[in-house]
């Protein structure tokens, strides 16, 4: 798996031996999944989890804790019956219905961001390495709050972080707002916007992979003018390789939603951006297996390797909901 790029805060790695062993790659995909928290960090992404991918998706009994799902809270729209033929097709539309949109006055300095989200991972499959409960260093890495706060002018993480790619909502914002029209252009200020990496764990990617990464922490981000996700969509239609699946997809709430996708470089997985077939905002994301393969594992290991099917969804999360309030811990 390669990663779903990080929008949150990376905790301490876990520096202990065999199945602990996994836990760096592990922390940093529960971490990238715990939505909401803040700007994901591009770098981070899923390339770090193809070490720890068969401890996390282990763990998934500790992470898909039950969530109450609050429901839908896309705004539905009165347009004709979507077809689900071509990328392009459904981005320039979906942009088509943002344009009318009127757009909300830019958050205050002072207020908060608040999110939702719904995590949903596989099942430990039968033999596979089990999470020991009892452990309870394991058991605080994957403690996970569905609901966050994070400030829309959150600078002092940003300047005191130890994550060099943090991007604050504000920072984010204006950003977007700043988009050129011309697609080519606009990808190559996103690109440059959450740059790729350059260490070990995270080599420079190809330019359509990272044009696709990027775009999809630009269309998570919230709030987003409109126009700006308008032009966002135009342009995410251009990059080569991007796919729509033919027909609606569910989230890790259950919901209805588009998937925007493409396969990852030199990976079995596609990653895939989910859409509101309703008011085309921001559903989620998911990874999907593409081809039957077996994740294998570093020797020496005591955790077997896992197989996976074409179709399976390995980790998907969606966004319940988003708003701009006016305090820590109030809610819309």
């Amino acid at each position: 798996m390669d990663e779903m790029t990080q929008l949150r805060e990376l905790r301490a790695d876990a520096p202990v031996p065999d199945r602990a062993a996994l836990a760096p790659g592990r922390q940093r995909l529960t971490d990238s999944l715990a939505g909401g928290r803040r700007t994901r960090r591009l770098r981070a992404d899923w390339r770090i989890a193809s070490i720890g991918a068969a401890a996390a998706i282990t763990a998934a009994a500790l992470l898909t804790t039950q969530l109450g799902a609050d429901g839908p809270t896309h705004r539905a729209t009165a347009a004709a019956p979507l077809t689900l033929d071509s990328p392009a097709e459904v981005l320039n539309r979906a942009a088509d219905e943002l344009a009318k949109q009127q757009a909300a006055p830019e958050p205050r300095d002072d207020q908060w961001i608040y999110t939702r989200t719904k995590i949903a991972q596989q099942e430990p499959k039968a033999g596979s390495a089990a999470v020991d409960r009892s452990d309870s260093a394991a058991a605080g890495q994957f403690s996970y709050n569905p609901d966050s706060w994070v400030p829309y002018d959150n600078s002092a993480a940003a300047e005191n972080g130890k994550d060099s790619d943090y991007r604050t909502a504000r920072q984010v914002y204006r950003a977007a707002d700043e988009l050129p029209d011309d697609p080519a252009r606009l990808l190559a200020k996103v690109r440059s916007f959450y740059p790729t990496g350059h260490t070990a764990d995270s080599p420079p990617e190809a330019e359509a992979q990272h044009s696709f990464r990027a775009m999809g922490l630009m269309v998570e981000a919230y709030p987003i003018a409109p126009d700006a996700l308008a032009r966002i969509y135009r342009a995410l239609a251009t990059v080569p390789g991007v796919k729509v699946t033919g027909h609606l997809v569910k989230d890790a709430a259950g919901r209805d939603a588009i998937a925007i996708t493409r396969k990852e470089d030199g990976s079995h997985e596609q990653r895939e951006i989910l859409i509101s077939p309703r008011d085309y905002s921001y559903a989620g994301m998911r990874f999907v297996a593409v081809e039957d393969y077996e994740m294998k594992v570093p020797a020496g290991m005591k955790v077997p390797p896992e197989t996976y099917k074409a179709g399976e969804v390995l980790v998907s999360e969606a966004r319940i909901r988003a708003a701009v309030v006016d305090a820590k811990g109030q809610k819309p």
